[in-house]
């Protein structure tokens, strides 16, 4: 029980998973609650105390109880005259949790109140139209509540007083962007949620979120009964998305059937489709009162006549794509029933909603149990490697680690079979992997060729443990026209996995990787065509979707729906907006906002419709550039505002506060406050929810445009200041970070801190600068290489080299050997053979040691032979071997490998060659680097002449015989 020093518990009202809820009585020393003459006559009140249910609250139920606590108080200021307002009067600690002190008006929650009883009609619309009116004043006072339901609705029958609580979940942003989630984690009460809150819905979530809820509430009231009722959380949720609720009528048949319209309404799946206003709602709700306390029939009517919107709200569906929906579902319903992976591709401009499309697939996904993961490519971000599939991937283990502890362990068992010990490998590219897998052991360092077959091997085997036809998997990548080459490649080992192909017992893998770009950014020779084109060679099943423009038919459409009129009405509209935007829908959207918010669409109350003057609008001076457009509405923000959007530009479509913070040198509150008049414009979204500071802690741009314009509103050297101070002080953070042995990044920071200094370096003038941005290249080419990202490596090196002062060999020798050294094994790997030796050649002529040329030598036998140049390769070891004074014969073979044999039989003596393998191991660098250049000299000998081979392998244990022994991989 509650022991909180001034007050007098008198019982437990109710209890949820995360709450105890407790009446009591103030004590006569307890300070007067405000408000409360009662209180200061008697000295005692009653009051309602709510207190968190564990023990040891984490920070983020703190954080959740705290913003309670906020918005509540909020809404009494922004409500002072209303009684539907719930009263908070104190929050206060209590040992290791928090206790909020709240307005006890006699009441009891509906779910305990009504229970066993059935409301007669009038009764329930009494009660509905009180719910109503104070959801009407939560609305009006800009805050959405996000968990209407009967425990949070309080009555007092007494008094007719009725209050909504539990302000846990609230937000007072206009939109929020909404994450897929596994059900267990939901925010919510599931059986109360609304479609777009589920995170797989294609919608963002607004205020009319809780009329869904609502209905749902008012379908319990009337039947005893939530209209879904499964124990399986996935079916509920695919339930609320695409099932239509069980007729109130069969459960209530006396019901007037226009009641049973009106809760149905709010049961809507498309937000559109419910009421628009608590207003038009009560109305509604009164007309169908006033025939019953007249004793009249409840006649049906037109529902809405009185739902007059607030604001400008277009509906968020698809407009002009029933064609590309129905192919896209068609793909998904190939994979998802058990066939080989296939490649869905959807192209179009810039805002021609492709991410809209695709989004479509939520639905069928959650009906088969499947997993959405997705990933965005940066077009400030190229050069990272594997960004987007990371993210991606990400996303998947995220949706993992949500499931319940018996699905986590079977996924752990099936992963560590898959990879075997090589799961290392895999979490070097995907740390957050380790939360499944667990710590898992170091991998041999192999040679570059070698790593890249072993990293290929085990991906295409930590793929395939996912997307069996039970849970289908759809991987959706954004922007590829923006895709590096490495990831390239992984979209290759996806889709061309020969294992999968052709194993009987592997061939039902359901995976549907669908790429999305911008088709007008992709020529024949983009790296991306040439992908596309060797997947096609490989047998992959190819569909594509090529978006187009909206028609003035599909404007029109949508214009009917945003205005709620005959479409007859808004043709001269529509042919002006589809004239102004070209169809593109995103530009569509933004040029109705610029229209409503400059006033010239408007809503009249008076004629109960909205109203439009074409003239006006066809001369008012709106442009119809989009960025241009974008660029004004950022213009037109406070410049704190306009400040922190540009930084937020510079850092990708998706950034977080604590990263903005660190780079402004401003608190992450004050972040937060500068960011919120974007927020409220509908140019940034939210997509978390408040942490335990009560901030969100990530958001996104509502587009790439908007991200564009953003950028835009700065000069080029603006942009470089601001990459180079996000660099520096991204480094100087990592540094710290380092020095205090935190990792507070889960994601590796050297990519993000060089591409930044990268595109910064121009401007900065510290003498020390250059060299440090080479060391970070070599840094960044060397992790790219290790994950087999070699076009990224060698554009860091190609960064790296430039950096180089003029006596760099002189005065800089190992940072400048090192940035030559990785260039050239990186070209050669990428095939470009003449730039690698090139880099080869300048070592051969700088080296200062006998290790450096001959590692450059040995490079080039490998590129002989790779080159089939075979006598070419024999030369260059020759001259390798000549600096350990290793003398290799040019010609007259024969004799030279029989007097070698000779020698060899000589230093034997009675021992047989296995003995060999128990000597000791070389133990001088210079020997071990001759071992291996005759090792690469076998390769080209082999195919040149048997002879030569022959006399390259006594050479060789001859000179194991002489400094050590023959490793086993050679003998």
């Amino acid at each position: 029980m509650l022991n909180l020093p001034g007050y007098h518990i008198q019982g437990v009202l109710y209890e949820s998973t995360q709450s105890l809820v407790y009446r009591a009585t103030t004590l006569a020393d307890t300070k007067v609650l405000p408000g409360d003459k009662a209180a200061a006559s008697t000295h005692q009140s009653s009051v309602i105390l709510k207190q968190l249910k564990q023990d040891y609250p984490s920070q983020a139920a703190l954080a959740r109880f705290r913003q309670e606590y906020a918005i509540v108080q909020y809404l009494a200021a922004a409500a002072q005259s209303s009684d539907s307002i719930i009263q908070a009067y104190a929050l206060e600690p209590c040992e290791k949790t928090l206790v909020m002190v709240l307005e006890d008006f006699g009441g009891d929650s509906l779910r305990n109140l009504f229970q066993d009883a059935f409301l007669q009609p009038g009764d329930f619309l009494r009660l509905a139209i009180k719910i109503t009116r104070a959801l009407d004043q939560i609305h009006r006072a800009q805050v959405i509540h996000k968990d209407i339901n009967p425990a949070n609705i309080v009555f007092n029958p007494a008094t007719g007083q009725l209050k909504i609580i539990d302000f846990g979940l609230a937000t007072r942003f206009a939109q929020t962007s909404t994450r897929l989630k596994s059900p267990n984690v939901l925010e919510g009460t599931l059986a109360y949620i609304s479609p777009e809150q589920t995170g797989r819905m294609n919608r963002l979530l607004d205020y009319r979120t809780d009329f869904y809820s609502l209905g749902v509430t008012f379908y319990e009231l009337l039947t005893q009964t939530v209209p879904f009722q499964t124990d399986d959380s996935l079916e509920l949720v695919h339930q609320h998305l695409a099932q239509k609720p069980p007729s109130l009528r069969d459960k209530r048949p006396g019901l007037p059937p226009v009641v049973s319209d009106i809760v149905l309404k709010l049961l809507s799946k498309n937000a559109e489709d419910r009421y628009q206003s608590a207003r038009g709602l009560q109305a509604d709700l009164e007309r169908c009162l006033q025939a019953i306390e007249a004793g009249r029939p409840v006649q049906n009517f037109s529902l809405g006549a009185q739902d007059y919107p607030t604001q400008l709200r277009i509906p968020q569906k698809l407009y002009g794509r029933s064609a590309a929906i129905k192919t896209l579902l068609s793909a998904f319903d190939r994979v998802a029933t058990g066939g080989t992976p296939e490649l869905m591709l959807v192209t179009g401009h810039s805002g021609i909603g492709k991410s809209m499309l695709v989004r479509e697939i939520y639905k069928p996904i959650t009906e088969r149990k499947g997993y959405f993961i997705s990933g965005k490519f940066n077009l400030l971000q190229r050069n990272t490697p594997y960004a987007a599939v990371v993210d991606a991937l990400s996303d998947l283990v995220r949706l993992l680690l949500s499931e319940s502890q018996t699905q986590l362990q079977a996924w752990q068992i099936r992963l560590t079979q898959a990879l075997g010990n090589s799961g290392q490998v895999i979490i070097d590219v995907i740390p957050d992997l380790a939360l499944i897998m667990g710590p898992q052991p170091p991998v041999p360092k192999l040679g570059p060729m070698e790593a890249r077959n072993r990293f290929n091997l085990v991906f295409q085997r930590f793929v395939r443990v996912f997307g069996d036809p039970d849970h289908p998997l759809v991987i959706f990548l954004d922007d590829l026209q923006w895709a590096d080459a490495a990831s390239l490649q992984l979209i290759q080992l996806i889709l061309s996995d020969r294992e999968v192909q052709t194993d009987a017992e592997t061939s039902a893998r359901s995976q549907l990787l669908i790429g999305a770009y911008r088709d007008n950014e992709v020529n024949l020779t983009h790296p991306l065509t040439m992908t596309l084109k060797s997947l096609r060679e490989d047998g992959v099943e190819q569909t594509n979707i090529a978006l187009t423009p909206l028609s003035v038919t599909h404007v029109q459409a949508l214009l009917a729906d945003t205005f709620r009129c005959h479409a007859q009405a808004v043709v001269p509209l529509a042919k002006l907006v589809r004239a102004k935007t070209g169809g593109n829908p995103f530009f569509v959207n933004e040029f109705l906002k610029t229209l409503a918010a400059e006033n010239l669409i408007c809503f009249d109350f008076d004629q109960g419709h909205w109203r439009w003057d074409i003239q006006q609008i066809q001369a008012c001076d709106i442009t119809d550039n989009v960025v241009t457009l974008m660029m004004d509405k950022l213009e037109k923000l406070p410049q704190p505002a306009q400040d922190v959007l540009c930084l937020a530009a510079c850092i990708g479509a998706r950034f977080d506060l604590q990263t903005l913070a660190v780079i402004e040198q401003r608190s992450e509150a004050a972040i937060a406050q500068a960011l919120e008049p974007a927020i409220q414009a509908g140019l940034v979204l939210t997509t978390a929810e408040p942490d335990e500071n009560l901030l969100i802690p990530t958001y996104r741009f509502l587009h790439d445009r908007v991200q564009q314009a953003a950028y835009g509103l700065m000069s080029d050297p603006q942009q470089q200041e601001r990459h180079l101070q996000i660099g520096q002080l991204l480094r100087q953070e990592a540094l710290q970070q380092e020095t205090s042995q935190q990792s507070l990044q889960r994601h590796d920071p050297l990519f993000d801190i060089v591409d930044h200094l990268n595109l910064g370096r121009a401007l900065s003038t510290e003498v020390s600068f250059p060299l440090e941005l080479a060391h970070l290249n070599l840094e960044a080419a060397q992790k790219s290489k290790n994950s087999t990202a070699y076009a990224a490596a060698h554009d860091y090196l190609a960064v790296g080299l430039s950096c180089l002062p003029e006596n760099a060999w002189q005065d800089h020798y190992d940072l400048t050997l090192g940035l030559h050294q990785e260039q050239a094994e990186v070209a050669y790997l990428l095939g470009d053979f003449d730039q690698s030796r090139h880099q080869l050649e300048t070592i051969l002529s700088k080296a200062n040691t006998v290790l450096d040329r001959a590692e450059a030598y040995n490079l080039l036998v490998v590129q002989a032979t790779l080159r089939t140049d075979y006598a070419q390769a024999l030369a260059y070891g020759r001259q390798a071997l000549q600096l350990f004074e290793i003398e290799f014969p040019e010609e007259n073979f024969a004799a030279a490998f029989e007097q070698s044999y000779r020698d060899l039989k000589l230093s034997l003596g009675d021992r047989s060659l296995s003995t060999l393998l128990d000597l000791p191991e070389i133990a001088q660098l210079e020997q071990r680097l001759a071992v291996k250049i005759l090792s690469n000299m076998g390769s080209a000998a082999y195919r040149y002449n048997q002879t030569v081979w022959q006399v390259v392998v006594v050479v060789s244990i001859r000179l194991f015989l002489e400094h050590g022994n023959v490793p086993e991989s050679c003998y």
